[in-house]
């Protein structure tokens, strides 16, 4: 009988390399790091197993090692704010990683954010596209490399301020998602880009989702506390990342209007706010019963007292699912229920 992937990834676990593993080890987004850490602290002091190691590596980072294979040199989970990529899924394949389960957990916006100190933005999606894309529009039918220095030449309405906006590099998913909802939304606000579409896709997400490289988009790394501290210390610039952080830091930055919509709680989970998107984990179905504790921990995080209207992770910023989808992302985790894309 041939074997298959899945079964020789579990008896090269089997055969001791996995066991000598104490803890869960979990990877992954900076957005969905404090949530994650947070579960791990609560099973690690309410349980016998050992807590988790939960590292911010990115989304992509994150799934880049959870899809290098199987073995206790593979993180166990990783953390995504954005949904994994068919070519994701292929690669895991390709290296043994054949049965994974996606949990949802609730939903988050991104957020421009200042200084309290500073004046507050009120921004457009147009207004964040034409700051910050690389080309912009000419007037002419074309595109020219991006000319604007301070927001009121993008908008007279805005400060007259320099752009200086620090956000998250190419491998996070906040990045992803920032790309896809604010900057693709202010981008198709231009009827010949939005035609371009069907013409030349490529050519369309090429022009939409590149930022500009001239010191106007700064790339902060992964850590977004790091970016409310500078933030705190330069009133003039702005930073991308998650509600959760501006929820946790609101005594140091606000939030910016988009589209004239406050970054708040019932506009997010509405979908109301325009900059709003899905958050996960990714479990590798070849570790559980070889790593201690992982489908506790997956009971654990799917717990109405965690996730739930009332949970811990809300104090934490995150935005719940309503209760269908809760319980079908439960279901899911309790049952290691295969990833389909379709």
């Amino acid at each position: 009988m041939t074997r298959t992937l899945t079964t020789i990834a579990i008896m090269a676990l089997t055969a001791g390399s996995a066991l000598a593993q104490e803890r869960i080890s979990i990877v992954g987004s900076s957005t969905v790091f404090p949530f994650s850490t947070t579960v791990a602290e609560h099973f690690g002091k309410a349980t016998d197993f050992a807590t988790p190691v939960v590292e911010s590596t990115g989304s992509g980072g994150g799934l880049r090692l959870f899809c290098a294979g199987v073995g206790s040199d593979t993180p166990d989970i990783t953390n995504a704010s954005r949904r994994i990529k068919a070519s994701e899924v292929a690669t895991c394949a390709e290296n043994g990683v054949t049965e994974i389960t996606e949990v949802k957990i609730g939903y988050d916006g991104i957020v421009l954010a200042n200084s309290i100190e500073a004046q507050p933005f009120d921004l457009s999606l147009r207004d964040i596209f034409l700051a910050l894309a690389a080309n912009v529009p000419d007037g002419n039918g074309g595109t020219m490399p991006n000319p604007y220095t301070t927001w009121a030449e993008v908008n007279p309405a805005l400060p007259a301020i320099k752009i200086e906006v620090m956000g998250p590099p190419p491998t996070s998913g906040t990045r992803d998602a920032f790309s896809e909802l604010a900057m693709e939304g202010g981008c198709k606000t231009f009827d010949w880009i939005a035609a371009l579409k069907k013409e030349d896709k490529s050519a369309y997400k090429a022009l939409c989702h590149t930022l500009r490289e001239d010191g106007a988009y700064v790339e902060a790394g992964e850590n977004d506390n790091l970016i409310v501290q500078k933030l705190a210390a330069n009133p003039d610039a702005l930073g991308i990342f998650g509600y959760s952080f501006l929820e946790q830091n609101s005594d140091l930055v606000q939030g910016s209007m988009i589209n004239g919509v406050a970054p708040e709680f019932e506009a997010i989970s509405t979908g109301e706010y325009p900059v709003s998107r899905s958050l996960f984990f990714y479990v590798k179905n070849a570790h559980v019963g070889q790593v201690p504790g992982i489908e506790e921990f997956l009971a654990e995080f799917t717990s109405e007292d965690t996730w739930g209207e009332y949970g811990y992770l809300g104090e934490k910023g995150l935005i719940p699912m309503g209760e269908d989808e809760m319980a079908q992302f439960a279901d899911d985790a309790a049952n290691l229920t295969p990833l389909s894309l379709d």
